[in-house]
C-alpha cells in the first residue's frame, strides 16, 4: 500500500472508532508506568491482580484468536497479550482498528509465557491516540540523512543510538551545571536580541522589532552583557544558551548553536586553563567512565597533563609558516593560496594566519592541547600578553581537531578598549564584515570599574560530538538548520 492508501485506511478506522462511541484522543490517561521498572520488578508486580501499562504499539503479531503487541514508552519495550476468549467483542474491535504507532493503555496481570517472556495478559484496553501515518520500518524506513534531521521524531523512534546520543547530551549539560554550581558559579540569562552585534567576530542575523521600530540582531555572543554583570559585582557567573551566526554550514558549524560562556573576577587565562582541564577530565570520566576517549579513529588520553603550544609554533610545525611576526602579509597570502584557502576582501595578516591555522594546523592536533597567544587583532576584547607582545593572553583548547574552548584574560581598561573598537571600525571600513562595532554602552559600563577577570566560551555541540564520537554537528542537534522543503 502507498502512504496515501495507508493514511486513508487509518482515517476510516478513526471514523469507526468514533462511531463505536470511543474517543480516540481522550483527555485523561492513567499515567505512565515505567516499562523498564515493570521488567526489573516483575516478580513483585506479578503478585498484583491488576496493572495498567501505557505505550505506543511498535509491533503486532496476530495468531488466530490471540494478538501479541510490543509497546514502547520511549525508553523500553514490553509485551502485551490479548486473547479473544477473555475480551470477546473488545478483541475484535482491537483487531480491526489498532495499528502499529497507536498509543494504548492496557489493563491486566503479569505472567511468563512458555518461552519465559515477561508479558501482560490483557483484560481491558483503551486507546489514547490514533496514529494516521505508519512508523518507518527499522531497516527500510528512514535512510535519507536529511530526512532524519528534518523528521527527527521518526529518527528517535527508529534508531535507538540516536536517542542514546541525545540522552548523553542532556547528561553532559547537567554535569557541567553541577560542576560549576559546586564551585559557586551563578547561572544567569542575558538578552538574545542585541542592538549591536558584539562579543565575537561573526556575521549576525537581523530582525525588526515592530513595537520599537528598531533593527535588532540575534545574539552572536553574550560576552558584553555578561561582563556588565562582572562590573555589577557578580564575580563568578555563566550562561548556557543559544547563539546565532549568519554563516556557512559544515560538519562542525551550525548557524544556531549552544555555548557555555563563563566569567570569573580576579582570575586570568592561566588559571582558567587549569580550570578547563579539570572540567574536561571530570566530564570525560563521568560521562564515558574512562579517561581514554576514542574519537573518529584516534585515541585521546585524558589521564595525562594537557600539552601547550603557541599559535606561532603551531603555524611553524604544521603549516611551515615560520616566524609569523616577521613574515609579510603578501607572503602569508601566497601561503594561503598554496593551501587552497579562499581569502576575502578585507582579510588582514592575522586573519589570514587564523584561516591557515583552522584549515591546516588544527585538524592535526589530536591530543588535548592548549594553543596559546593569538594575534591581538583577532581578539579585541582580550588583554595583551606580557610575555608575548602583540599577542593576546589567551588559549584555545583543541582536541581531535576540534576547537572546544576559547578563553582569555579580559581587557578591563576602558581607554584601551575604545582604541581597540576604533581599530575594529577601521577594519570594517576596509572590508572586514566580521569586525566588532563601537559599543558606547559597554564602554560606559567599563568606566565604572571592571575587575580583572578571565572568561571562556565552550561549544556544547562540539563537546557532545567529541564525547559521543560523532563526526557531524547536525547529529548532536535535535533540529539542525535545514533549507525548507
Amino acid at each position: 500500500m502507498s502512504l496515501d492508501e495507508i493514511r486513508s485506511d487509518r482515517l476510516n478506522k478513526l471514523a469507526k472508532i468514533k462511531a463505536a462511541g470511543i474517543e480516540p484522543y481522550p483527555v485523561i490517561s492513567s499515567g505512565l508506568f515505567d516499562l523498564s521498572k515493570v521488567r526489573s520488578e516483575f516478580n513483585s508486580l506479578k503478585k498484583k491482580k491488576s496493572l495498567i501499562l501505557s505505550g505506543r504499539i511498535v509491533a503486532m503479531r496476530v495468531h488466530g484468536g490471540s494478538i501479541f503487541c510490543d509497546i514502547f514508552d520511549g525508553r523500553d519495550k514490553f509485551q502485551v497479550y490479548l486473547k479473544e476468549d477473555d475480551l470477546g467483542r473488545n478483541f475484535s474491535l482491537f483487531s480491526e482498528l489498532a495499528d502499529s504507532g497507536d498509543f494504548f493503555e492496557f489493563k491486566g496481570r503479569l505472567f511468563l509465557t512458555k518461552k519465559k517472556e515477561k508479558t501482560l495478559l490483557v483484560s481491558g484496553w483503551r486507546i489514547l491516540a490514533k496514529s494516521l501515518r505508519p512508523l518507518p520500518e527499522k531497516w527500510h524506513g528512514l535512510q535519507d540523512v536529511e530526512e532524519r534531521y528534518r523528521r527527527r521524531y521518526l529518527d528517535l523512534l527508529s534508531n535507538p543510538e540516536v536517542r542514546e546520543r541525545f540522552d548523553k547530551r542532556t547528561k553532559i549539560v547537567t554535569e557541567i551545571r553541577k560542576f560549576l554550581d559546586k564551585l559557586g558559579f551563578q547561572e544567569v540569562e542575558t538578552p538574545l536580541l542585541h542592538a549591536l552585534a558584539g562579543g565575537a567576530a561573526a556575521k549576525p542575523f537581523k530582525t525588526h522589532h515592530n513595537a520599537l521600530d528598531y533593527e535588532f540582531y540575534l545574539r552572536i555572543a553574550p560576552e558584553l552583557y555578561l561582563k556588565r554583570l562582572l562590573i555589577g559585582g557578580m564575580e563568578k557567573l555563566y550562561e548556557i544558551g543559544r547563539n546565532f551566526r549568519n554563516e556557512g554550514v559544515d560538519v562542525s558549524h551550525n548557524p544556531e548553536f549552544t555555548m557555555l560562556e563563563l566569567y570569573e573576577s580576579f582570575s586570568d587565562a592561566e588559571n582558567h586553563r587549569d580550570f578547563v582541564e579539570k572540567l574536561l577530565k571530570h566530564l570525560v570520566k563521568t560521562i564515558n567512565k574512562s579517561l581514554i576517549v576514542k574519537y573518529q579513529g584516534s585515541e585521546m588520553n585524558f589521564g595525562k597533563k594537557f600539552v601547550s603550544i603557541t599559535f606561532e609554533d603551531a603555524l611553524s610545525r604544521f603549516a611551515l609558516v615560520n616566524n609569523y611576526k616577521k613574515i609579510s602579509e603578501e607572503e602569508l597570502k601566497l601561503k594561503a593560496k598554496q593551501f587552497g584557502i579562499e581569502l576575502e576582501h578585507g582579510d588582514f595578516k592575522a586573519k589570514i594566519a587564523d584561516k591557515i591555522f583552522k584549515k591546516i594546523c588544527r585538524p592535526k592536533i589530536i591530543q588535548p592541547t592548549f594553543v596559546l597567544y593569538y594575534p591581538l587583532e583577532i581578539l579585541p576584547l582580550a588583554k595583551e600578553s606580557g610575555e608575548y607582545p602583540g599577542m593576546a593572553d589567551m588559549y584555545q583548547l583543541v582536541i581531535g581537531g576540534l576547537e572546544l574552548v576559547k578563553g582569555f584574560s579580559e581587557l578591563n581598561n576602558p581607554s584601551e578598549q575604545r582604541l581597540r573598537f576604533e581599530a575594529q571600525e577601521e577594519m570594517r571600513k576596509a572590508g572586514d564584515q566580521e569586525a566588532s562595532r563601537m559599543d558606547e554602552e559597554y564602554l560606559e559600563a567599563m568606566e565604572y570599574g571592571m575587575p580583572p577577570a578571565a572568561g571562556l566560551g565552550m561549544g556544547i555541540d562540539r563537546l557532545v560530538m567529541f564525547l559521543t564520537n560523532t563526526a557531524n554537528i547536525r547529529e548532536v542537534i535535535l533540529f539542525p538548520t535545514l533549507r525548507p522543503e
